[in-house]
């Protein structure tokens, strides 16, 4: 059998083709972002772009796919391709190893995309993302706080004007609605209540104002949910 025989299995040659041909971005490759990277590599999906600036670090290794001992250091994406890489070596990867500004967002988007992940943690930029996402009508499924969070049951995936008992949905939502928009792109997200006493805030560290306490599991979750999102739409079974 070869690597695609059981996803053709299950969802037909058609389908497995929609996915050779489609083009998906991946903007973050954190605790969520590098699992559903993988995941939507693994699915078949044909070009990929994947964007982060950030290095691994010695505390991402209880949640994230690509910290280990051995890439401490290392630029996530970096680290990131040359997996997606030995997973498929056919696949048409563009790594983009730096934090997206604005300008940039604008630029990235011109390549054109048949769906988005948005796995950014930093609120300014994943405004700007969804915003510029939703004006040329790219589809994308945005990951919400994974942090503080450890009943899986509790996952939802929704449009975002129906996520609620989620601080960083709430805020998405104020915001996004300055600018107009209300609904229209699909919100992984767990309402699932953060005990104060897992928040603390952060020393030193860039973009960030506080850390969150977080187990293994519910990253790489959160990211699988994203990527069916994406893998679903993307054969029709949205």
């Amino acid at each position: 059998m070869t690597w695609q025989d059981r996803t053709e299995l299950l969802i037909g040659k058609e389908k497995l083709e929609k996915l050779a041909s489609a083009n998906v971005l991946v903007v973050g490759l954190g605790g969520v972002g590098a699992y559903a990277a993988e995941m939507i590599c693994r699915a078949g999906v044909g070009k990929m772009t994947i964007v982060d600036g950030d290095k691994i670090t010695e505390s991402n290794i209880n949640r994230q796919l690509h910290a280990l001992s051995s890439s401490v250091g290392k630029y996530k994406a970096e680290v990131m391709a040359e997996r997606l890489l030995d997973i498929n070596p056919a696949l048409e990867l563009v790594t983009i190893n730096e934090f997206i500004s604005d300008e940039r967002v604008i630029e990235i988007l011109d390549s054109g995309y048949d769906y988005v992940v948005d796995a950014i943690d930093t609120l300014s930029p994943k405004i700007f993302l969804i915003y510029h996402l939703i004006q040329k009508g790219i589809p994308v499924v945005s990951s919400m706080g994974a942090g503080g969070k450890l009943d899986p049951s509790a996952i939802r995936i929704t449009d975002i004007s129906k996520t609620y008992n989620c601080k960083l949905a709430r805020i998405l939502r104020k915001r996004l609605h300055k600018l107009g928009i209300g609904e229209g792109f699909t919100a992984v997200f767990s309402p699932e209540e953060v005990p104060e006493e897992s928040i603390k805030p952060a020393q030193g560290e860039e973009n960030k104002a506080s850390n969150v306490g977080t187990i293994s599991y519910m990253p790489a979750l959160f990211g699988c949910a994203c990527a069916s999102v994406a893998i679903r739409a993307l054969v029709g079974d949205e």
